[in-house]
């Protein structure tokens, strides 16, 4: 990567702020686009930017070498549709969204060989939204996964890996596709289910006063950005109901030994999940 290389960010959120603020650190020319004009103002005030406009402007996106799209998935697929034309050759870019299979083939269609579109996901996110909110140390401790296809080159995908080793994540993995929706439908996609159901499942108004750490662990990500995480859903939706039928039969399989008094198989499948979950402690 090139030091004079300069980035756009189009759609000012929590991840497209603080890749703004990760890649300023590191010396960038970073610009902006966004919908809201308060997430540019607020941007180009702080610094987190040197230039930003509202909406759709053709003179930084053309000026961009390198574009980062942080819109949720179908926003970015309009964007494309709309706006595909823009972008100068030869331009590197890559984006955040959570869900590939279907999105990388429409978008890499759509761009044709004159830009290279190389997807990407940051295993990195808060329950909080919005630039405001930007911190590139969530990045930290953070894994991030490289999505290409047939269509990508070694340059591109090298390109994509030093943006990550920039912002500094703790692991960078190459999957595809296929491999990164089926992935992501368990570890990302069904631990949010599991914690919004756990909060849905009753309502006391005084929970709170009562609760100790696990519960408030297993729901934190129970604040959920609701139109973000629907579309994520929708568009993984095979494999997410496929793992909730796995979980869900996984739970069958444990009420059956708590009502069965099975102390030998309750125990085994403790020190199972207890050998399982060190592996994240290395």
């Amino acid at each position: 990567m090139k030091d004079d290389t300069r980035f756009l960010i189009i759609g000012l959120g929590l991840l497209g702020g603080s890749y703004a603020q990760g890649l300023k650190k590191k010396g960038f020319h970073v610009s902006a686009l966004d919908i809201d004009p308060d997430s540019i103002d607020y941007a180009l005030k702080t610094g987190l930017i040197d230039q930003g406009a509202v909406g759709f402007d053709p003179q930084l996106v053309r000026q961009a070498n390198a574009v980062i799209f942080g819109l949720y998935p179908h926003a970015l697929l309009q964007w494309i549709e709309e706006h595909g034309d823009s972008f100068a050759p030869g331009t590197i870019i890559t984006d955040v969204t959570g869900v590939k299979t279907g999105i990388v083939s429409t978008i890499q269609q759509r761009l044709g060989d004159r830009v290279e579109f190389i997807a990407s996901h940051p295993m990195a996110g808060r329950e909080v939204s919005g630039v405001r909110h930007a911190d590139c140390s969530l990045f930290l401790p953070a894994n991030f996964i490289i999505t290409p296809t047939s269509r990508n080159s070694e340059a591109g995908i090298q390109f994509v890996r030093q943006l990550a080793e920039l912002l500094q994540f703790r692991h960078i993995a190459v999957l595809s596709c296929q491999q990164h929706d089926e992935i992501i439908g368990f570890l990302s996609q069904l631990t949010h289910v599991i914690a919004v159901t756990l909060m849905n499942v009753r309502e006391q108004p005084h929970l709170v006063d009562y609760t100790g750490d696990s519960f408030r662990d297993l729901t934190r990500i129970a604040k959920i950005n609701d139109a973000l995480w629907t579309e994520l859903f929708l568009m993984n939706k095979q494999n997410l109901l496929r793992e909730i039928d796995d979980f869900a039969a996984e739970l069958a399989h444990f009420r059956q030994v708590l009502q069965q008094e099975d102390v030998q198989e309750m125990q085994r499948l403790f020190r199972q999940s207890t050998q399982r979950r060190k592996q994240f402690d290395k």
